[in-house]
């Protein structure tokens, strides 16, 4: 799989299906490098590495050397950096933000929560040679301000209103647009109204492409599990077999054996 641009991954729309996962280290990122459109650093490293209950207190020093070790393991695959809470609450604060990012990692773009409101945020940006994915729907950053998760595109009204989301977004000269806890219904109207990709996560399969958290889709995370997660592998339950395994080589001697030492 060749490295994905801007410009590729636009042409994609109404074309080929784009695929993102999450990473957080560069083991993991090495595994994902060439099997992926994009890799998200997602600010959900917070609660799956750092075991905070949400988003909200990662720093943008956590996130720059999260995405500095990414960067080192997938050199080979897009990567975007999300812009942690705080970081980006007016055009000012959120180019300084996004520079340090650039300058710092080898990030290809940065992800920014929120629609319309955020619109002169992202024309800022992306005026200034800073490539942004946008983010609609359930934003884990609001988790607080709306009192919960909750999903969106409910009712007409809510619809038009994330489809007037995606608009402003996509005006603003994002390149693409993650679109989180949506109805699907809701979620295929918003990609048609717009030129750029959805990628969707609880959005449905009418949409661009798909992302989700590598923890979750690889059963690592053992808290909950998500509507709108399909898993892969039973990590968890592998990593406890090895560790049982190891636990009982250890104390009946076994390991190591002749061949495991100098």
């Amino acid at each position: 799989m060749s490295k994905q641009t801007i410009t590729s991954l636009q042409k994609s729309k109404n074309n080929t299906k784009l695929v993102m996962v999450t990473a957080y280290d560069a083991l993991f990122a090495k595994l994902l490098d060439n099997n992926v459109d994009m890799i998200l650093v997602g600010d959900s490293l917070n609660m799956s590495f750092a075991g905070e209950e949400d988003t909200l207190s990662a720093t943008l020093d956590q996130m720059i050397y999260h995405t500095k070790a990414v960067c080192a393991g997938a050199p080979n695959t897009f990567i975007v950096c999300d812009m942690p809470f705080g970081t980006y609450t007016d055009e000012t604060i959120a180019l300084k933000s996004a520079v340090e990012v650039y300058q710092k990692t080898k990030a290809a773009a940065v992800k920014i929560e929120g629609g319309a409101s955020k619109a002169p945020v992202i024309k800022a940006l992306t005026s200034n040679s800073i490539a942004v994915m946008g983010h609609i729907g359930l934003m884990p950053q609001f988790v607080r301000s709306e009192g919960g998760y909750k999903v969106k595109g409910k009712d007409e009204q809510n619809t038009l209103q994330l489809i007037n989301d995606a608009k402003a977004v996509e005006a603003a000269g994002a390149f693409a647009i993650v679109v989180e806890g949506v109805k699907a219904e809701a979620a295929a109207q918003i990609t048609a109204a717009v030129n750029i990709p959805v990628i969707g996560i609880g959005a449905g399969k009418d949409v661009d492409g798909q992302v989700l958290v590598w923890s979750d889709m690889f059963g690592f995370f053992e808290d909950f599990k998500p509507k709108f997660v399909r898993q892969y592998l039973n990590g968890a339950e592998l990593i406890k077999n090895g560790l049982s395994e190891f636990n009982k080589n250890v104390k009946d001697g076994s390991f190591p054996c002749e061949a495991e030492m100098y």
